[in-house]
Order: structure tokens, then sequence, then C-alpha cells
């Protein structure tokens, strides 16, 4: 303990090596249902964010329109770190147990497995919660047709644009956790994951475990004409918004980004910092 509200970053990486020796060794049906959890609140994030940010563009700035749905958004991994579940992208840092040799890799890969699949289910719930509740109703409709042109953007990028928002996504989230972990109240864990949160939705970068729930969300509600009339496009503008390019072209590259932009910028970079031991030099005369 240092005397201070918080904890140092050397004891941070000894926290976090500790925590996730802790989650590779939850039994699996425990860890499935964590996993379920943190994309079910997830998905309350992503279903905020569609609700304030619809219409507050065409009376905000873009920018500050994007500040409040990154603002907003925050809240979903607030209750993921606070409340207690497992999501995928803060289970990278999961690579540094597996670097300190107190977990086996295929330890590491299960439970991101594991972790992924749950974080879809949790998702799904979300999604089907929030079709069925009408709620893309909202405004004329409005709230649907900001869903749908999200999802049909997010099916658009290029595998490189998808990566490289996919590291920036997930290196301010794992550093959202990082500073988290150093917390020892539950205001400056508010607070050490609102800037970080806010930073990624802002900036527009990607999260797989969010998009879990953006994009199928577009999926269904395209098929709805007063949402195809409230977006102001044809149907046509949204034929390739469907479940093979919410995977290949968004999940996939994604993933593979969020992977680096969490297990290399932030777990194993801080591993190398304070947790790697050095070989002692000998003198010699």
């Amino acid at each position: 303990m240092n005397g201070l509200n918080f904890f140092a970053p050397s004891q941070i990486a000894e926290k976090v090596r500790d925590a996730c020796y802790k989650k590779c060794h939850t039994p699996t049906k425990k860890l499935f249902i964590l996993a379920i959890l943190a994309g079910a609140f997830i998905g309350f994030g992503t279903e905020l964010f569609i609700m304030v940010y619809h219409d507050v563009g065409a009376k905000m700035s873009v920018g500050f329109a994007k500040f409040l749905g990154g603002s907003v958004f925050s809240v979903g991994l607030m209750l993921v770190v606070i409340a207690g579940s497992e999501l995928f992208t803060g289970d990278n840092l999961i690579v540094i147990a597996a670097l300190e040799k107190k977990i086996k890799w295929s330890e590491l890969f299960k439970a991101w497995g594991v972790v992924y699949a749950g974080n879809f289910i949790g998702s799904m719930i979300i999604v089907l919660m929030m079709f069925f509740s009408g709620l893309w109703a909202t405004n004329g409709s409005a709230v649907g047709a900001t869903a749908v042109n999200i999802a049909n953007a997010k099916v658009h990028l290029t595998f490189l644009q998808a990566l490289m928002r996919g590291i920036g996504c997930n290196w301010l989230v794992c550093l959202a956790v990082w500073m988290a972990t150093s917390a020892k109240d539950i205001v400056g864990k508010i607070f050490a994951i609102y800037f970080p949160i806010m930073a990624f939705v802002a900036s527009g970068f990607e999260h797989s475990v969010a998009n879990m729930t953006f994009i199928p969300y577009g999926i269904l509600l395209k098929n709805i004409p007063s949402v195809i009339t409230a977006t102001g496009k044809s149907a046509s503008t949204f034929a390739s918004l469907n479940w093979g390019t919410f995977v290949v072209k968004n999940l996939i590259p994604v993933t593979l980004g969020n992977i680096i932009g969490g297990a290399f910028f932030v777990g194993v970079i801080y591993w190398y910092i304070y947790l790697k031991k050095e070989p002692s030099k000998i003198e010699t005369n």
C-alpha cells in the first residue's frame, strides 16, 4: 500500500496479473455467464449511445455529438468493471499472466474463446430486447434509422481501416481497465473508465463486442419500411448489410485489431516494463 488513494503502475501490473490468473481458474460455466453479462452491459451502452446520438448531430456540431455519445457509452464498461463481468477486450490483458508463466497459453486462448462467445450471446439478448421493445420507432423511427446507418457504415470499412480502428479502441479500453484497477474507490474507478472510453467512441474507433450489438441491430431494422424511410435512402443502399459482411468486413479485422491494441500495446508493454525480470549482472574483474 502506498498510502495514496490509488495504486502505482508497478502495483497495477501485479494486481492485473493476479486477477488474470484467477480469471483462467474460474469454472468455465461461471466465466461464460459473466461473459454473457458483459455482452449485455456493453449492449446497454450501445443502446444508450444510439438513443442519445440519433438527433444531436442535427442540433450541435458533429464533434460535440460524438463527445456526448462517447460519454453515455462509457456506462457499459463501468457496469463491466464495477458490477463484475468478463469482457473479451479487457480480458486481452490475460496475456500478462501468460507471459509471467502463471497460466498456460492454452488457458489464455480457452478463456478468450469462452468470453468471446458469451459476449456475443449477451449482445444478442440486448439486440432482441431493443428490437422487440419498439424503441427504434422513437422520434419518427429516427432512432432506428441511426442504428441502420451506423451498422451500414461499419460493414463498409476497408480491412485496414477496421484493423487500425480496432487497435486504437482496445488500446484505450485496456488503459481504462488498467487505470480503474489503480483506483481504490468507486468514484475513482468511474473517472478512470470515463475518459478513455469517451475518447475511443468520440474518435470513431471500433470495439468488437459493441459491434455485436450495433451491427445485428441494424441488420434486423433494415427490414422495417418506416426505418428505411426515416434514413432518407433507398433500401438498396443497405443491401450489403448482412451477417456475412458483419463477420468478414467488421468482426474479424476489428477483433484482430482489438487484440493487438489491448494484448500488445498495454499487456505486453507494461509486462515488459514492470514485471519482466532482467538478468542479473555479474561483475567480473
